[in-house]
């Protein structure tokens, strides 16, 4: 980013400015040229002097041609186009969501062909299912519980206590 200032001759390059008029960036997609208009007329008017490369931006905005007295004084500076307003985007889709949903809830869509004929095999498979279901409980319930089974503990041999008398 570049300056564009006022500055007297007899200070340094990169003095001390005595105003900053506009902003030149080079480096944006197309170039940023902020000039202040009024400014520039009136520092050329009492007599600064522009250099090569700010004539040339006073030129691209107009005010070198206003400053010379001649006719086309019309800015050829680009301007980027407006960005994107993401809130808007946001606003707009939001809309468009809830009008769909308020449609759908005017007219439900009907259901599928296969999705009523799967609900009614299900209804199907539960009615013929419930009654085997039922039997399986019952006969559950019938069987008398099976017999416990005992296990005895047998006392295992101490062949260690064995091998120690015989030693």
């Amino acid at each position: 980013m570049y300056r564009i200032v006022v500055a007297d001759s007899r200070t340094a390059r990169n003095g001390r400015a005595i105003e900053e008029i506009g902003i030149y960036q080079p480096k944006e997609d197309p170039s940023i040229i902020r000039i202040n208009a009024e400014r520039v007329a009136y520092w050329l008017g009492v007599g600064a002097q522009a250099t090569e490369p700010v004539v040339a931006l006073l030129k691209l905005t107009g005010d070198w041609q206003k400053f010379k007295g001649e006719k086309d004084t019309t800015s050829k500076v680009r301007v980027a186009p407006p960005k994107a307003d993401h809130f808007a985007k946001y606003e707009k889709a939001l809309k468009e969501n809830l009008a769909e949903r308020e449609e759908e809830e005017k007219n439900p869509r009907p259901k599928p062909v296969v999705a009523a004929k799967v609900e009614e095999v299900v209804a199907e498979v539960k009615e013929e299912a419930a009654p085997v279901a039922e039997e399986a409980v019952a006969e559950v319930v019938e069987t008398p519980a099976a017999e416990e089974v005992v296990v005895e503990e047998v006392p295992a041999e101490a062949p260690a206590a064995e091998e120690a008398k015989s030693e």
